[in-house]
């Protein structure tokens, strides 16, 4: 009964880490609502197109550090199988649903990489180097999280010898994949826009 009562308080506090807004926060302080621009998501893209890529990047770095912040209090906490990594993906679930800004936020991409470094590192180190390549390439940082995402998910079953870690990996990158419907439909139809690109 304590263990579940730990773990169940660990994972509220993972989700109301994640729940914490820093891209609407930081795109806030520049004096911009980032729900009522460009594209309305509560995440870093949206800040750099609206606030500058400095804010941008700090936005990305931030939401990052809370889901690494939110595993790691999670291993300090209890040494219970799988309750780190269900942390992970309650972070990410807060950083999509906050409860701060009525449960609509962002898509999960740097919330997610950042609780899975303490995690799985190598997965979700090269799962940011795929990311940063597709997008390099393409400027296309839907496609780049996406790509991520599921390099994430099939390095976690390949790498990790805890199930648990790869399981909350393909479930974060499953959640991530469907934030990003309607950016592949616009892909399919070839309008998606490019990062740098002008609105027009």
């Amino acid at each position: 009964m304590y263990t579940s009562a730990v773990a169940a308080l660990i994972l509220i506090g993972a989700y109301l880490i994640g729940s914490i807004p820093f891209s609407y926060l930081v795109a806030k302080w520049r004096g911009i609502d980032v729900r009522t621009v460009g594209s309305g998501n509560v995440g870093a893209t949206n800040v750099m197109r609206s606030a500058g890529t400095v804010p941008g990047l700090v936005a990305f770095a931030l939401d990052a550090a809370k889901g690494a912040v939110a595993v790691l209090v999670a291993q300090r906490l209890t040494r219970e199988p799988g309750v780190p990594a269900a942390a992970a993906l309650a972070a990410v679930v807060g950083h999509i649903f906050p409860v701060w800004l009525r449960f609509k936020g962002g898509k999960g991409v740097a919330t997610g990489a950042g609780a899975f470094v303490p995690l799985a590192p190598l997965a979700a180190g090269l799962a940011v180097l795929a990311f940063a390549i597709v997008t390099g390439l393409t400027r296309y940082v839907s496609l780049g999280s996406i790509l991520g995402a599921t390099t994430l998910a099939v390095l976690a079953f390949a790498t990790q010898p805890d199930a648990a870690v790869a399981w909350m990996a393909a479930a974060c990158s499953a959640l991530i994949i469907v934030k990003h419907r309607d950016n592949i439909s616009r892909l399919r139809r070839g309008e998606e826009r490019k990062l740098g690109a002008s609105k027009a």
